[in-house]
């Protein structure tokens, strides 16, 4: 139960990742959640979108490289211990972290850990084993 996202290659000069959000926002695309890496050339930044098949064709319309990907959304209380807990089973189960990164839901009390793991059904399995949820696409909207 994967959702998907989309990483952008943006070239580190001034201004650049505001015309990308602002060429998004333009076309009604809602971003959920984001995170931004960058190297002293490039940043990567990665978006979760309700209209992903929408974001990726302005996106490509528009000359942006970017790539769909199959992440896991995670269902995390937000209280101390809350990432401390999904972390720990994930190490349990021998499952590495690519990369992470969170946000709150709005329903009160309510975060989601996005996870870039090898294998998305074996992280998913030693997840729900251990009574942690799982976010559809749709579920974040």
């Amino acid at each position: 139960m994967s959702v998907k996202q989309i990483s952008i290659f943006v070239e580190n000069q001034t201004g650049l990742l505001s015309e990308v959000t602002t060429l998004l926002a333009d076309n009604g695309i809602n971003l959920r959640a984001l995170s931004i890496a960058d190297t002293s050339e490039f940043g990567i930044l990665r978006i979760i979108v309700e209209d992903v098949e929408k974001a990726a064709q302005i996106l490509h319309e528009n000359g942006n490289t970017y790539t769909v990907t199959e992440v896991l959304a995670v269902k995390m209380n937000d209280r101390a211990g809350g990432l401390a807990e999904i972390l720990k089973v994930l190490a349990n189960a021998g499952i590495g972290l690519e990369y992470a990164y969170a946000f709150l839901l709005q329903q009160a009390g309510q975060a989601c850990l996005v996870v870039r793991v090898a294998d998305n059904a074996e992280a998913e399995a030693a997840l729900k084993a251990a009574g942690i949820g799982i976010a559809t696409q749709e579920e974040l909207f």
